[in-house]
């Protein structure tokens, strides 16, 4: 993958990638993330991509282990380079948000390299999430 400066905005929604954030059995609940504001995290990220992605909430994706989780689908230009989505794990704070923002803004997975600070954050979905995402 190569990294871009900056990237120009989609113009269409057909065009950004797809930002999936978990929001169901545990992900983004007070019981598991005490003193988190999930709901402020997620009104960030959707402000923060800026019409670069369309950021859905998604039921469980049957990664709880890794909690909070967003998966970042690449645009089509970006499946068109061979990229695939992308899972993050932990994205519980400001400044995690922050770098998935950016990161597709300058177009996500295929367009722009993963960020350094995000890279810790990727993990393997197992299969049964990765066939439950897709529903």
């Amino acid at each position: 993958m190569t990294a871009y400066a900056s990237a120009s905005p989609t113009g269409s929604p057909d065009a950004a990638c797809i930002v999936r954030v978990c929001r169901d059995c545990c992900c983004g609940t007070e019981s598991k993330h005490p003193g988190v504001d999930h709901d402020g995290l997620l009104a960030r990220l959707e402000v923060g991509t800026g019409g670069h992605a369309r950021v859905l909430r998604s039921a469980c994706l049957l990664a709880c282990d890794e909690s909070n989780v967003v998966v970042v689908t690449p645009s089509p230009t970006g499946r068109a380079a061979g990229a695939r989505p992308v899972w993050l794990r932990a994205v519980l704070d400001d400044a995690t948000v922050d770098e998935v923002s950016a990161w597709v803004r300058l177009g996500g997975p295929g367009v722009a390299g993963i960020p350094r600070a995000l890279e810790s954050r990727v993990f393997a979905p197992s299969g049964l999430s990765l066939t439950w995402a897709m529903v």
